[in-house]
């Protein structure tokens, strides 16, 4: 059933104890008024009949039956009622409302019988002789200190009966009207209640939808203002307290949020309980659609649904190593604890992903580099040595033979000298780089790419390659000029070498948006597609036999991107097997 409002609890309340306090007092009240009325009204008609006796009594000795009926109905006609002269014997000598002859002997009477006694006789009955009920009062009437008679006034008891509700219906009139208006007060009462106490309704309803700003006004009542303020200091202490769990809430959030590392916590059932962005992009998921689903509905991955099982179940710490199998391997370091709340039971765990793609690269990249200096420097080594002991061996005396193993060791020993200096040259190149020590100036670009082809023009001529240069003479970057004209040496020179002869190399530098672009163009073999995003790899090599042949280091390249780095730009290469390769340095336009 629907629960209806407490004014309807209150005012129907009201009203009963108002109706039945209304009838009880006006019950009570009109039946003390008829006492009250009746006894009014009998001493009135005593006093009328003790008028009417001092009036009767002088002229009792001598009365008939017919002075006796004039004298009754002048003092019926005076006193305003019936009056009714009766001798000592009961005969009845007048009566002001019926012929004397005519009534019989009234001695029975009770209030004639206490009058001939000689004391005031009263009573109320039925009329005989009128056939009315009448109210009747008598006094005795002396004569010479004896009792000669007695005189009897009577009133209809109709006429009292209206006489007392002519009385009653003001009296229930304004009874009424009193009930009304304490009706009436009583609705504004409990209306005024029901107000006060809705108007707490709606501020409890306020601070349960989360508006705790505004404060609910003191009502007068001692009670309800009590109730108010209680209302007031629970929203006051709950704003603040949301306040400080939102504030948390939002630190905490821009914390996960700002980590590199990738956070995601899981409660006892292996459902997702938080996951930051970090961890999201890793995983490859959507944290909103990750949020509340089983790990295994989110991540596809065994080694972490293993690993976040083995959290769950471990006391201790847990560490391991997460792949990612996506388009190209992610390595994971994950790190996981145990989730405990404030009794120290165990609600979930939680595990905190490092990417250490980055540095397993690295390592990949370290231990190739040793590998392949190691190759590099042990090759010339090798020879130079093997040589020395055929000189030791005898050779030295044969002068035509240890002038060419000497010339070997020479061209050897350049060979370890030039790898030495490319690697000392890369090893500045990045430890200035790191150190934003290379300082580069707005300048021409056209006298740089001039200097790099007239340095690498006799080992052009050489090959009867041409050199053609495309660039405006205003073009200008932001250029550390030795530096650039050091990685367009190397560039050409790469053309020069892998190029075959009578073709023609082309340098261009042009405008892109911000940028400056200078391709170098060559017509020779090309680059298999394969090995284009290693080409710039230190050591790295598309033909090695070919390469060392031609006295490459296979840093030539390595040094290239780093240069284009240190200048904020980049490197890049784009070939086709048979058809020439174009190397491209992008630079920042001054």
């Amino acid at each position: 059933m629907r629960p209806r409002k407490l004014l309807w609890h209150l005012f129907p309340s009201y009203l009963l104890i108002i109706f039945f306090v209304v009838i009880t007092a006006t019950w009570a009240g009109l039946g003390n008024f008829r006492s009250f009325f009746l006894e009014n009204f009998e001493r009135d008609l005593a006093a009328r009949a003790r008028l009417a006796a001092l009036q009767a009594e002088p002229r009792i000795p001598d009365l008939d039956m017919r002075s006796g009926q004039a004298l009754a109905v002048s003092l019926g006609r005076s006193a305003d009622a019936r009056v009714t002269l009766i001798r000592a014997d009961g005969t009845v000598l007048g009566d002001s409302h019926f012929e004397a002859r005519r009534m019989g002997n009234h001695a029975d009477r009770p209030e004639v019988r206490a009058a001939l006694s000689g004391r005031p006789g009263a009573s109320s009955r039925h009329s005989a002789t009128l056939d009315k009920d009448m109210l009747y009062v008598a006094r005795p009437l002396y004569h010479e200190g004896r009792v000669a008679g007695a005189l009897r006034l009577a009133v209809p008891r109709r006429s009292v009966t209206e006489a007392l509700r002519a009385s009653f219906l003001p009296i229930l009139f304004w009874t009424a009207m009193a009930a009304a208006a304490a009706a009436i007060v009583s609705l504004l009462i409990t209306r005024r209640i029901t107000r006060t106490l809705d108007m707490l309704r709606q501020g409890a309803t306020r601070y349960a939808r989360g508006n705790l700003g505004r404060r609910l006004p003191l009502p007068q009542s001692e009670e309800l203002a009590s109730l108010a303020r209680a209302m007031n200091d629970m929203a006051e202490q709950l704003d603040t307290r949301i306040r400080t769990i939102v504030h948390q809430r939002n630190e905490l959030e821009a914390l996960l949020a700002g980590m590199m590392e990738g956070v995601l916590a899981v409660d006892t059932g292996n459902r997702m309980i938080k996951i930051n962005s970090a961890a999201a992009r890793l995983l490859g998921v959507t944290a909103a659609d990750a949020q509340g689903r089983a790990l295994e509905e989110v991540v596809r991955n065994t080694d972490l649904q293993r690993f976040v099982a083995r959290t769950l179940k471990s006391r201790r710490p847990v560490e391991g190593e997460i792949i990612l199998r996506q388009d190209s391997d992610r390595f994971l370091q994950a790190h996981g604890t145990v989730l405990r709340d404030d009794e120290w039971r165990a609600i979930g765990a939680v595990v905190v992903l490092n990417d250490i793609t980055h540095l397993k690269r690295l390592e990949t990249v370290r231990r190739d580099f040793v590998a392949n200096v190691s190759h590099e420097l042990k090759t010339p080594i090798t020879s130079i040595k093997g040589f020395v002991e055929t000189l030791q061996d005898g050779a030295i005396a044969n002068p035509e033979d240890a002038r060419r193993f000497l010339d070997i060791i020479e061209r050897h020993a350049d060979r370890l000298n030039a790898i030495i200096d490319d690697l000392l040259s890369l090893s500045r190149i990045e430890q200035e780089s790191d150190r934003d020590a290379i300082a580069t100036a707005p300048g021409p670009v056209r006298p740089v790419l001039e200097a790099a082809i007239r340095d690498c023009s006799a080992r052009a001529d050489a090959k009867s390659i041409g050199v053609a240069l495309e660039c405006p003479s205003d073009l200008c970057a932001l250029i550390n000029s030795r530096l650039l004209e050091q990685a367009f040496i190397n560039l050409i020179d790469n053309a020069i070498k892998y190029s075959e002869p009578e073709t023609q190399i082309t340098v261009i530098a042009e405008e892109d948006g911000d940028d400056v672009l200078v391709r170098v163009r060559d017509q020779g073999r090309g680059i298999p597609a394969e090995h284009l995003p290693r080409v710039f790899e230190r050591f790295y090599r598309v033909d090695k036999a070919r390469s060392r042949k031609m006295g490459g280091t296979g840093l030539g390249l390595a040094i290239v991107k780093h240069i284009a780095q240190a200048h904020g730009g980049a490197a890049s290469a784009a070939s086709e097997p048979g058809r020439g390769s174009t190397f491209t340095l992008r630079l920042q336009k001054a």
